[in-house]
């Protein structure tokens, strides 16, 4: 469990390394998990070590949001003062996921349908 840990905090800060190296706009945690993907996906796949530790680390995902829910309380005044373009960032990702999601999943049927076929 400990080396699928450090494996999972060692593409974090290769994301953060990245990151703030390249003063890119987007998070080093979003950019570790592409680059764990990338990992992945040339590997063939998660050993059974860190498919295990993921699926325990996502058990108390939960837990992760309660920094989040103390950080909305103690900026609310902010959140107040914003609400419009929380309100349409937030509507327009959720749509955005939901066609991501929909063409993904299409792809996939696609795919597992002719199995024999090239897409």
């Amino acid at each position: 469990m400990l080396s699928a840990l450090t494996q999972l905090l060692v593409f974090q800060l290769a994301g953060e390394v990245v990151a703030r190296g390249l003063n890119l706009p987007v998070p080093g945690p979003v950019l570790g998990m592409l680059f764990l993907f990338v990992a992945l996906a040339l590997r063939g796949g998660p050993g059974h070590e860190l498919q295990t530790t993921s699926q325990n680390l996502l058990q108390h995902l939960s837990l992760l949001f309660v920094p989040a829910g103390t950080g909305i309380m103690v900026h609310l005044h902010r959140v107040a003062d914003e609400w419009l373009p929380l309100l349409l960032s937030l509507l327009i990702s959720t749509v955005a996921t939901l066609v991501v999601t929909a063409l993904v999943m299409k792809l996939c049927m696609r795919r597992q349908a002719a199995p024999g076929e090239a897409p």
